[in-house]
C-alpha cells in the first residue's frame, strides 16, 4: 500500500477516506476517530474485537470498587442497632448492577450486552497523550485517542450512572427506613459516596493503565490485609468466634470471593488443570490466622514477657 510520507508518532495515523475495490484513499496524518486505532502501517482501523477474559476481569474489578466502598460506608454509618443496613446494602448492589447493565447497553454496539474493543498491547496504549510527536520541536501533532477503546472511558460512564442512580434512589430510601439514626447521620453514607466517586474518577484517569496490570495483586493484598484487620478488631481467635455471629461468616466468605477473584485474574484460567487447584489456597490465610491467633494475643505476649523478667 502506498502511504505517502511516513506518519510520525507512536499513535498518529491516517484515516481511510474512501475505498474503491482494493484501493484505499487516506487522509492526513493525525488523530484516529473514536473507536479506531492505528495498525502496523499507521492506518486508523476500526476496533472490531471483543474484550478477552482479562479485560472483563479488569472491568469487573472497576465495577466492584464503588460497590465495596458503598457497603463499607453503609456499615460504618448505619448504626449498630439500625435495621436499615441490609436494605441499603441491597439497594447499593441494585444501583451498581443496573448501572453496569445500562453502561453495556449504551456502548457500541448499542442495545447489546457485548462491546467491541481494541486489544491492549502495552502500557503506553493507556497514555497516548504522552506520545504526541513534535517533528520540528515547535509544533506538536496531537494524536491523543483511546487506543484501548472502550476500556478507559467505559469506566467513567459506569461511575456516572452509579452516581445518578444513587442520587435518585438512596435518599428516599434512607429517609424512610433509617429512623434509628439522627438526621445528620442517616445521609452520611451518601455524603461519603459524593467524596469517593470523584476520587475513583481521578484514579481511573491517572492510573487506569497501571490498575489494568496491577489489579489482581491489589485484590490479593487488600483482601488479606482487610480480613486480618477485621478479625483482629472483632477479636476472632477461633472457629467458635466465627460462628457466634452470622455477620462474621458473611464477611469471611466475601473476602474469600475477593481472594478467588484475584487468583483467577492472575492465572486467567488459561490452563484449567493447573489453575483451578490454586483456588484451594483461598481459605489458607483465614485458617492460618485462626490457628496462630492464640499465640499472638497481645495480653499473652505481655504476660509471658513479664514472667520472663
Amino acid at each position: 500500500v502506498d502511504i505517502q510520507t511516513a506518519c510520525l508518532g507512536l499513535y498518529c495515523g491516517r484515516t481511510v477516506l474512501s475505498v474503491n475495490g482494493s484501493v484505499e484513499t487516506y487522509g492526513d496524518c493525525g488523530v484516529c476517530p473514536r473507536g479506531q486505532r492505528t495498525d502496523d502501517n499507521k492506518i486508523c482501523r476500526e476496533c472490531m474485537g471483543s474484550p478477552d477474559r482479562y479485560d472483563w476481569l479488569y472491568l469487573g474489578f472497576m465495577a466492584m470498587l464503588p460497590l465495596v466502598l458503598h457497603w463499607f460506608f453503609i456499615e460504618c454509618y448505619s448504626g449498630k442497632k439500625s435495621s436499615s443496613a441490609l436494605l441499603q446494602h441491597v439497594t447499593a448492589l441494585f444501583e451498581c448492577t443496573i448501572a453496569a447493565i445500562v453502561t453495556l447497553l449504551v456502548s457500541d454496539p448499542v442495545g447489546s450486552l457485548h462491546i467491541r474493543s481494541c486489544k491492549v498491547k502495552k502500557l503506553s496504549d493507556w497514555y497516548t497523550m504522552l506520545y504526541n510527536p513534535s517533528p520540528d520541536y515547535i509544533t506538536t501533532v496531537h494524536c491523543t485517542h483511546e487506543a484501548v477503546y472502550p476500556l478507559y472511558t467505559i469506566v467513567f460512564i459506569y461511575y456516572a450512572f452509579c452516581l445518578v442512580l444513587m442520587m435518585l434512589l438512596r435518599p428516599l430510601l434512607v429517609k424512610k427506613i433509617a429512623c434509628g439514626l439522627g438526621k445528620s447521620d442517616r445521609f452520611k453514607s451518601i455524603y461519603a459516596a459524593l467524596y469517593f466517586f470523584p476520587i475513583l474518577t481521578v484514579l481511573q484517569a491517572v492510573g487506569g493503565g497501571l490498575l489494568y496490570y496491577a489489579f489482581p495483586y491489589i485484590i490479593l493484598v487488600l483482601s488479606l490485609v482487610t480480613l486480618a484487620v477485621y478479625m483482629s478488631a472483632s477479636e476472632v481467635e477461633s472457629f467458635k468466634d466465627l460462628l457466634v455471629r452470622k455477620k462474621r461468616l458473611v464477611v469471611l466468605f466475601s473476602h474469600w470471593l475477593l481472594h478467588a477473584y484475584g487468583i483467577i485474574s492472575i492465572s486467567k484460567l488459561d490452563k484449567l488443570e493447573q489453575d483451578l487447584p490454586l483456588l484451594a489456597l483461598v481459605p489458607a490465610p483465614a485458617l492460618f490466622y485462626l490457628l496462630t491467633a492464640k499465640y499472638t494475643e497481645p495480653s499473652r505476649i505481655l504476660s509471658e514477657g513479664g514472667n520472663g523478667h
